[in-house]
């Protein structure tokens, strides 16, 4: 049973017409003890199969751990999204991303692919005035 709808499917496709280059998903699942991998795994196939333009990739956590530790991956299910050059923007999602979190999902792969922000210019100065990176973590529960 597909868990993205046939109007959600169709609104998304409409969306995904924007979309420039490719955007590429890794995603680190793990069979035993990860109980939301296998929906987190059926979301982004689904999102997937809407675009050719969206590749996923799927590696095991356990057995791939010099690959999760270049991207800094310590939980699971973890999802990286890279831009067509394989440009690592540092965009994260550890969990299942449902709910609010799904629409941040599209809304980044949407940028990675036009290479366009919804950030106001203002945002964007103070952005370029950091004089060293930011780690930025944002906290969800579906309560």
């Amino acid at each position: 049973m597909a868990l993205i709808g046939k109007k959600d499917q169709d609104a998304l496709r409409k969306q995904f017409n924007e979309l420039r280059g490719k955007t590429k998903i890794i995603m680190f699942e793990a069979a035993l003890d990860c109980p939301y991998c296998p929906q987190t795994k059926q979301i982004l196939q689904e999102v997937a199969a809407l675009s050719e333009k969206i590749e996923v990739a799927y590696y095991n956590f356990h057995t791939n751990k010099e690959l999760a530790e270049t991207y800094n991956i310590d939980k699971i299910p973890a999802i990286v999204l890279l831009d067509e050059n394989d440009r690592d923007y540092g965009i994260r999602f550890f969990g299942i991303p449902s709910g609010y979190e799904f629409s941040t999902l599209i809304e980044d792969i949407i940028m990675l692919s036009t290479g366009k922000t919804s950030l106001g210019k203002k945002t964007l100065e103070a952005l370029k005035s950091l004089a060293k990176p930011v780690h930025l973590q944002v906290f969800v529960t579906p309560t």
